[in-house]
């Protein structure tokens, strides 16, 4: 794996949406792995990630750990060269 991105979210499903369609536009020829860590959002969004986006690994917190601590997560568990963290 070359790539690993993190994005972490919490309640923003609409701009989740267009970040993902995003990243995976602009990495349709790379290999890269993408990860959404949820800090317990109470809207749609990860329905929203496991019905328009199965590809994406995702990890759902039961509590808001804060950014920091989220992109950790990701980042302990992504195997890419490189961490790309979006914000």
């Amino acid at each position: 794996m070359k790539l690993s991105v993190v994005i972490v979210n919490y309640n923003v499903e609409h701009f989740l949406d267009q970040c993902l369609y995003s990243v995976f536009k602009a990495s349709k020829n790379l290999d890269v792995e993408v990860f959404v860590v949820d800090n317990n959002s109470v809207d749609e969004s990860m329905k929203m990630v496991h019905r328009k986006y199965p590809e994406v690994k995702c990890i759902e917190n039961e509590k808001n750990v804060g950014f920091s601590v989220a992109n950790n997560q990701a980042i302990r568990e992504s195997t890419g060269e490189y961490v790309l963290l979006l914000k």
